[in-house]
């Protein structure tokens, strides 16, 4: 538990987002975003939602924390879609980085989607999700979000 507890708050997000997936490309797009996260369940839970004001659209991420498992669950939403995202994320944190992984879709092709967070300090973060499509043997990196606190 506690293990988001830093990224309460309101964050400046850079994002990098590959523009096509699984395809070999190399072209990134660039665009900003803001985040506002709060905790709730003593460190057990946390909420955020994220806009992101050049793309028209916005997120919330829902994360528990299973105490006999020792591991959280990550649920997505997507203001275009309006519905919860299945299935969740699930790993934890080993060493201040946390893993957590998913059986996915992308565009109807199975995938093994990956999270990871990072670089984590109380003033910034670093968040990279990453598919694979050969069980895990090789990964693209395809989006990734840098966080930076903002003044309160």
């Amino acid at each position: 538990m506690g293990d988001f507890d830093f990224f309460v708050g309101t964050w400046n997000v850079v994002n990098r987002r590959l523009r096509k997936r699984l395809v070999g490309s190399d072209e990134w797009e660039e665009f900003p975003g803001v985040s506002v996260a709060h905790g709730f369940f003593a460190g057990g839970g946390h909420f955020d939602e994220i806009i992101f004001p050049t793309k028209g659209f916005a997120g919330a991420t829902i994360r528990l924390f299973d105490p006999v498992s020792e591991q959280w669950s990550i649920y997505w939403m997507n203001s275009g879609r309006g519905e919860l995202e299945q299935p969740p994320m699930v790993g934890r944190f080993v060493d201040g980085v946390g893993r957590l992984y998913a059986d996915d879709q992308h565009e109807g092709r199975p995938v093994r989607c990956r999270f990871i967070w990072s670089e984590i300090t109380a003033t910034s973060a670093r968040w990279e999700q990453a598919f694979s499509t050969d069980d895990e043997r090789t990964w693209e990196t395809n989006w990734i979000m840098t966080f930076t606190k903002a003044a309160e």
